[in-house]
């Protein structure tokens, strides 16, 4: 779905940002892309929706190289959803919100109102409809701008940083809506983040650091590099903390991403004893 080859980038000459990045990503896919601040990570959201033009390489998305020609075509497949949900509210109801892109798409006023209902119910804000969005909670306005982007019927939905500034029920709220996206629709989904947490639940994880690919592959291909992780000032998730733990005192178990994986191998371990 999505191809990058040796992309450079430099908001100034000869400071580059991004260095000769490479990478790909499956259609269909969850991928988090991740890094401490700084590395790159929102500027490279930025390159593939086109806000930002690279100074070299190519980015390809569903089979079409982002040129000028082909701008409008490539952002009619790709939603971005950013950190901040109050800079990209529109309309002075929910409804409204939602409804935004869906004129830009110029969809019939009669087909308007159930695509609102139907996406305003996928993000459990059925009841919310007619609320102004900036007096909704921070887990709230997010759900409402990723209503507005699944409503346009896009291929591909950027979260740049989407969690970052919500409180730890917001986040995990957008962090199961995201998983459920994930696992029953077809959409290809990007995540830009520092949350190590959600990198558990991704198909396919980026690592950058200071605008180069350090690292790629599965959750846990990466998470089992957690020295390196430290390295580039990464925090490690819970999960392999503890099993980090259960190894210092003498319990070795295959590494898993979730608690329920856990249980399962140390009762194999203790039935085994």
């Amino acid at each position: 779905m999505i191809k990058v080859s040796e992309l450079n980038f430099s908001y100034e000459e000869n400071v580059p940002v991004i260095k000769n990045v490479n990478f790909e990503i499956k259609k269909g896919s969850y991928t988090t892309i991740i890094g401490h601040n700084g590395s790159g990570k929102s500027t490279i959201a930025k390159l593939l929706i086109g806000l930002l033009e690279k100074a070299s390489g190519s980015i390809e998305i569903g089979g079409f190289e982002l040129t000028e020609e082909n701008l409008t075509k490539i952002r009619s497949m790709v939603g971005v959803v950013f950190q901040n949900p109050d800079n990209q509210f529109i309309g002075s109801t929910v409804a409204d919100d939602i409804a935004f892109g869906l004129e830009n798409q110029q969809v019939p006023t009669n087909d308007m109102q159930e695509i609102i209902e139907r996406y305003a119910q996928k993000v459990n804000m059925s009841e919310f409809l007619d609320k102004e969005p900036t007096k909704l909670s921070g887990g709230q306005k997010q759900r409402v701008a990723i209503a507005g982007v699944l409503a346009m019927d896009l291929d591909i939905i950027i979260l740049d940083e989407a969690t970052s500034m919500l409180d730890p029920q917001g986040k995990e709220e957008i962090n199961a809506l995201v998983d459920e996206l994930h696992e029953k629709s077809n959409l290809t989904i990007i995540s830009i983040t520092h949350d190590m947490e959600e990198v558990l639940k991704s198909d396919h994880v980026v690592v950058l650091d200071a605008g180069e690919v350090k690292m790629s592959g599965s959750p846990k291909e990466i998470l089992n590099r957690s020295e390196e992780l430290i390295e580039l000032q990464l925090d490690i998730p819970f999960i392999y903390k503890m099993q980090s733990e259960l190894e210092n005192v003498g319990i070795k178990i295959e590494k898993q991403l979730d608690i329920e994986g856990v249980v399962s191998e140390l009762c194999q371990l203790n039935s085994k004893s």
